[in-house]
């Protein structure tokens, strides 16, 4: 590898890095917003996606120098294309993130649902998901995006009880259908944020073993197809 490219390389790490830690920000900051009824961090989270699709569209000019001017091979070229996927998936959890902070607005307002309490643990796992995805990403770890993936099964089984939480709520009290309805969007949000950082673990198994583990569970988790 020349000096160039190795040198464009690191750039290119530290920036998808810090667009990393600014989506995992935003999506604690949207649902501390929601439990918290606080509107002005709400707004605060809406406003910041500007700068980070400012972020994204910097990785994806980077990454396209990067191919242009150096023609990288193999493990270089590999390294790229995982950049470019997981700028995407970023970009898109950073979106989600502005849903639930504006769902967030609108449960400032009464009537007021409870939100409830597995809702925390969701997040710490969405974003915990986020970063060690990234972080595997750094260290070329297979066995730490693996661990994210079986993290997803969790945080899919805490989206269902929640649901199930929210339905008993409408059912019990027809006045709270429309909050716990905005609610309940707010948490698929967050599952979806999930899913996202699922693509990034799949990512890393395809940068280091050179194969593609999307929509193949048994593959991404290691496990025997046959």
């Amino acid at each position: 590898m020349s000096k160039h490219l190795e040198r464009d390389l690191e750039s290119l790490q530290r920036d998808i890095l810090a667009m990393g830690t600014a989506v995992e920000e935003a999506v604690y900051q949207a649902i501390r917003a929601l439990q918290e009824r606080d509107t002005a961090m709400a707004q605060e989270v809406i406003d910041a996606d500007d700068q980070i699709d400012e972020q994204e569209n910097l990785v994806d000019e980077q990454c396209l120098k990067i191919l242009a001017r150096h023609q990288p091979v193999a493990a270089d070229l590999r390294r790229v294309a995982a950049v470019l996927l997981i700028n995407t998936d970023l970009e898109r959890m950073a979106d989600l993130a502005v849903d639930i902070a504006e769902r967030a607005v609108t449960l400032a307002s009464p009537p007021h649902v409870a939100v409830p309490e597995k809702l925390q643990r969701m997040t710490d796992l969405t974003a915990g998901m986020v970063r060690q995805g990234l972080d595997a990403f750094v260290h070329l770890d297979t066995a730490g995006a693996r661990k994210v993936l079986r993290l997803d099964d969790e945080v899919d089984q805490l989206n269902e009880a929640i649901i199930q939480e929210l339905v008993r709520t409408m059912q019990q009290d027809p006045a709270l259908v429309e909050p716990a309805l905005s609610l309940f969007s707010a948490t698929r949000h967050l599952e979806r944020i999930a899913d996202h950082a699922t693509n990034i673990a799949e990512d890393v198994i395809y940068l280091v073993e050179g194969e593609i583990v999307r929509h193949r569970p048994d593959a991404a988790r290691g496990e025997d197809e046959s």
